[in-house]
């Protein structure tokens, strides 16, 4: 299984390279887009080391992550709109690079590095308490509520992680043009955590009691 597994991340993250690199390095006209390679470190380096990691300590919840397809018709339209919001925030931020339209400070690149890495611990912290993460909205078999950890602080830990780590990634690349094609990730998620919503409260046992205890969705205090 194992094998099977480290062929099937291997292929997906090679093809993810490959995709984005298109997607910045074409439109900029080079490969001395240095906001770019540092992006690329940030991303596939943590993502290389939480991928080897659940290979050897859960396997399952690996390849229901790579296995992934949303079943929801609701949640294929939110993952297309996702789609096309990262490419266009990658051409952007190409050609801003390329034509110099609205280059960012050094110390805003780096904060928002730090801000990406950060958020990726998150986003493992969440892996860690949560066996039941999945990339596609359902009730597995023999689901139970999370409530403790940072379940206990949001209902939605693993989306407040994203939305840092995607609001993140543009001005990683140096473009203020992309962060605000990116803040369409704002709504977008909220119509995919509506939707999460509803099908967990009809089909997991203590979901309701769950949200009257955890209040907020996202941002304590907030949201």
């Amino acid at each position: 299984m194992r094998n099977k597994l480290s062929l099937q991340a291997l292929t997906k993250t090679i093809i993810g390279f490959v995709f984005i690199c298109v997607l910045l390095f074409l439109p900029a006209g080079t490969f001395h887009y240095w906001n770019a390679w540092l992006f690329m470190a940030v991303l596939f380096v943590p993502m290389i080391i939480l991928g080897i990691v659940m290979l050897f300590k859960s396997p399952g919840l690996l390849k229901k992550r790579l296995d992934a397809k949303e079943k929801e018709g609701e949640q294929k339209w939110v993952v297309a709109l996702s789609g096309i919001m990262f490419m266009a925030a990658f051409v952007v931020a190409g050609f801003n690079f390329r034509f110099s339209w609205h280059l960012l400070p050094d110390c805003v690149i780096w904060i928002s590095v730090a801000m990406f890495l950060l958020s990726y611990l998150m986003y493992a912290e969440v892996i860690r308490e949560n066996d039941f993460l999945s990339r596609t909205i359902e009730v597995q078999e023999n689901q139970k509520v999370i409530d403790t950890g940072l379940y206990g602080i949001v209902r939605h830990p693993m989306y407040s992680a994203t939305i840092i780590l995607f609001l993140s990634i543009p001005l990683i690349l140096g473009s203020l043009i992309s962060f605000f094609i990116m803040l369409a990730y704002i709504p977008i998620i909220a119509i995919r955590i509506n939707n999460e919503e509803q099908i967990l409260g009809k089909g997991l046992k203590g979901y309701k009691e769950y949200k009257q205890k955890v209040r907020y969705k996202l941002i304590p205090f907030i949201w």
